[in-house]
């Protein structure tokens, strides 16, 4: 690596139009993000999905815009080279488009991370067309929006009859005129993305939408095997980090126990002449 050159808003669309594919994981901390800086991939995502990698939730709702903040600042220090954009979590943008811009002027002051996202289609238009207005590098969530996937019954694919479809093509195009510069597509169907692609001119970048998209987009935990609670259709393990983690902590356990760790070689040899706690004349 070392020839990495961090992408900018305006390249997104140049990607699209050169025809040129990209990729788009997530982090959560510091060194993950130092990991995937020194990869090729070329964004990073501090998703509100860090309330179930790191926090243990079951959904995304609890987590607040300290949390996000919290996380996005240790990885905008460690990917330098990377693009990063900072969720904006459930309740932090719905109750007004004063709220909203609030929220992402402070994500962005406090973590300087290069965009913030946001879920909703034609229903948030108007809010993301008041922050794009007053400066904001916005990049829209629509499909299966994981922060009201209760309102739909749980994590299901969308746009799965011809009206579904229809909507999430006339959401896609409500973003596009409402001013963000890309948008996350989740969980749908990959003819329904293809049809997206083409009434669409911004890019797409897709989790679980098929081939048919300018950008794919995998939470880091997933696509390494890492995070063991929950598997989606759409996730494919490019590596198995938690068995080889769990097989070098168990490793560190039995050398441990029998005494192999640590050797001379992984401890400090200086001789030391240590006086005797009686002292001089003392028995």
């Amino acid at each position: 690596m070392g020839n990495k050159k961090k992408m900018t808003v305006l390249d997104f669309q140049k990607y699209k139009d050169e025809g040129r594919k990209f990729s788009f994981v997530t982090a959560y901390d510091y060194t993950t993000a130092s990991i995937v800086n020194e990869s090729d991939c070329e964004i990073i995502l501090v998703g509100d999905s860090l309330g179930m990698i790191m926090l243990g939730y079951n959904t995304t709702v609890p987590v607040t815009v300290d949390d996000m903040i919290h996380h996005i600042r240790p990885v905008v220090k460690g990917a330098p080279d990377t693009f990063i954009i900072g969720d904006m979590p459930f309740g932090s943008y719905n109750v007004s488009k004063e709220q909203a811009i609030e929220t992402a002027n402070r994500i962005t002051k406090e973590t300087l991370c290069d965009c913030v996202k946001l879920e909703g289609g034609a229903n948030m238009a108007p809010t993301i067309r008041a922050m794009v207005d007053a400066g904001i590098n916005v990049m829209g969530h629509i499909g299966m929006t994981p922060q009201t996937a209760t309102s739909f019954g749980g994590f299901k694919v969308q746009g799965g009859t011809p009206e579904s479809a229809r909507k999430l093509i006339e959401d896609a195009k409500a973003l596009e005129a409402a001013g963000v510069f890309a948008m996350v597509v989740e969980c749908v169907p990959s003819v329904v993305a293809k049809a997206m692609q083409e009434e669409v001119h911004v890019p797409i970048l897709g989790i679980g939408a098929g081939p048919y998209v300018d950008c794919q987009v995998l939470v880091t935990q997933d696509l390494l095997g890492m995070y063991g609670d929950f598997k989606p259709k759409f996730v494919k393990h490019f590596a198995n980090i938690r068995a080889e983690m769990i097989k070098g902590l168990n490793l560190f356990h039995e050398e441990t126990l029998s005494g192999a760790f640590p050797t001379p070689e992984y401890s400090f040899n200086k001789a030391v002449e240590i006086p005797s706690v009686y002292g001089p004349g003392n028995n």
